[in-house]
């Protein structure tokens, strides 16, 4: 089904059944949103193809996690997630690849991932490899129509987007999360928009504040939406200027089910008061 101009949606995890999950997303007038899905999952598209056609649930994104990711601090982000570790990038890459076949399967029309933090010196083998490997995903993510997405918030707006354009693909896009940019201490939300704006497909809805000065390395704490630092309302407003006009998905992490449920008709509430 089309999704509406800046309809109310939800980022959620694969692993349970999924009618059930649709229909509970649905209970809280959620139709649409993305599908996360965990480094060790099986890819079960069929299963998830009948879902979203007998519910009449639209995804709009499938994102991909990776087995041995951990965001406990900062230092250990950097050593464990994304591409940046070598001694899981070729598996990572592969389990990509996978993800974008399993997207093609369902209809999803672009795939995301936290590539992990990039390197400031163009020159790094790093840099050099994730820039190769961003390469690949999006050239065979353009064989099936997709974008390919990179989140926000473990890099400054300007580091991001000299990658994004250092990498030189038509299909490359970001997913903006205006609570990354807080938790990692990178940068104000709402100005990094404005610099990344024009190339952003996707969004999170998500809160958090910055972390805590006296504490080296750690990251800020997420919070329900509204009782973060992003300022929902300066957010909202912003993604109108830079002429946004796709889903808003809430993103909510850390925290058990029937609390996670409690916060998305929370949020709910309060983006159906902002739009």
């Amino acid at each position: 089904m089309p999704v509406k101009e800046l309809e109310i949606g939800a980022m959620f995890w694969a692993g349970r059944d999924p009618v059930e999950t649709l229909r509970e997303l649905k209970s809280l007038g959620i139709h649409c949103g993305q599908l996360g899905t965990p480094g060790d999952w099986n890819l079960d598209a069929p299963a998830w193809r009948k879902a979203l056609e007998e519910e009449g649930f639209t995804l709009v994104t499938v994102f991909c996690a990776y087995i041995g990711e951990d965001y406990a601090d900062i230092p250990t982000v950097k050593d464990t997630v994304g591409f940046i570790p070598r001694r899981t990038r070729d598996e990572r890459v592969a389990r990509t690849l996978a993800a974008s076949d399993f997207a093609a399967q369902v209809g999803v029309p672009s795939i995301g991932a936290h590539i992990g933090f990039v390197p400031e010196d163009h020159a790094d083998p790093d840099y050099v490899a994730v820039r190769g490997v961003v390469r690949r995903i999006c050239d065979h993510a353009a064989g099936h129509g997709q974008t390919f997405a990179l989140e926000t918030g473990q890099e400054a707006a300007a580091t991001l987007l000299r990658f994004f354009e250092d990498v030189q693909r038509d299909n490359l896009r970001i997913n903006f999360d205006p609570a990354n940019m807080i938790l990692y201490g990178t940068g104000d939300p709402v100005e990094a928009l404005g610099t990344l704006g024009r190339h952003v497909v996707s969004v999170h809805c998500k809160d958090g504040d910055w972390p805590p000065k006296d504490k080296p390395g750690a990251l800020g704490g997420e919070k329900p939406l509204g009782q973060g630092s992003v300022g929902m309302d300066r957010f909202v407003k912003k993604l109108r200027e830079v002429g946004y006009r796709g889903p808003l998905c809430i993103e909510r992490e850390g925290t058990d089910h029937d609390q996670w449920v409690h916060d998305l008709r929370l949020a709910v509430n309060l983006l159906r008061g902002l739009v």
